[in-house]
């Protein structure tokens, strides 16, 4: 075989061969990025929260408590439509309702309890006026709950501008060299 033969066989196989080998220097390998399809709003929507659902007994507390902190760190009215949750977050909307008379009534989560046992929620006395469970004190209720998402109040701390003050610079000849 001649010399011109041996370069046509090798740079001939050696041309098909080597964009082969070497990634990206050939369109067999080569990757177009697609964009992503757009997400239409209603499957761009954040999701809810769980529900929280529970069955049991309810009792309410009332005027003694007045004006004592709650663990939340509001003061207690019996007045307002308020409850004590062991583990549901503060400031989680309830709505408890009385399965003997299905009355309903939405109160806010602001303390912890009730310690009786046996006892789902504890009650301000305005709601469980409002709800027929008042002069009884214990009723069966269903408490359907879905935690609140955002902070009751947004917090938001001043900010202190800091400006820098300019450094003065010494050109004096003495101080720059050497004695």
């Amino acid at each position: 075989m001649t010399y011109a033969r041996q370069l046509l066989v090798v740079f001939g196989i050696g041309g098909v061969m080597l964009p082969l080998l070497v990634p990206g220097c050939t369109t067999l390998n080569a990757r177009k990025e697609m964009p992503l399809p757009p997400v239409p709003k209603e499957q761009a929507a954040k999701p809810e929260a769980p529900k929280v659902e529970e069955v049991g007994n309810a009792s309410w507390y009332g005027p003694a408590h007045d004006g004592k902190a709650t663990a939340s760190g509001e003061t207690f009215d019996s007045n307002k439509m308020t409850a004590a949750h062991p583990t549901l977050p503060m400031g989680t909307k309830v709505v408890v309702t009385n399965t003997k008379t299905g009355k309903s009534v939405t109160v806010k989560i602001t303390d912890r309890g009730p310690y009786a046992k046996g006892r789902k929620i504890d009650l301000s006395r305005a709601a469980a006026q409002q709800i027929g469970m008042e002069k009884k004190g214990v009723a069966k209720v269903k408490i359907a709950s879905r935690p609140r998402r955002k902070p009751t109040k947004k917090m938001t701390l001043p900010t202190k501008k800091i400006h820098a003050k300019p450094v003065a610079i010494r050109t004096d000849p003495s101080v720059l060299s050497p004695p």
